[in-house]
């Protein structure tokens, strides 16, 4: 992967996941790259892979599970899909 030099390389490696997360190669409830994988496939440091998850748990796109890795959150209806409330 090319990185940008104006945007710290954490937040390219999570759109790259969210990307993956909103199309559905990561499907709901299934695991997201641990940091180990996410050092490998993007050559990055454990630190800054470890930023890349916390990022995704913030934005509610990922959650934890403790001894067991991080998860794909449930995704909601995009907004066209929603039922209409009149």
């Amino acid at each position: 992967m090319q990185f940008a030099p104006d945007i710290p390389r954490w937040r390219q490696v999570a759109e790259v996941l969210r990307k993956r997360i909103e199309d559905g190669t990561y499907p709901p409830r299934s695991r997201v790259p641990s940091v180990i994988q996410i050092t490998a496939e993007f050559g990055i440091a454990g630190a800054t892979a470890q930023k890349v998850l916390q990022g995704l748990r913030r934005e509610g796109l990922t959650y934890t599970e403790p001894g067991l890795g991080s998860f794909v959150a449930h995704q909601p209806a995009a907004p066209s899909e929603q039922p209409s409330a009149h």
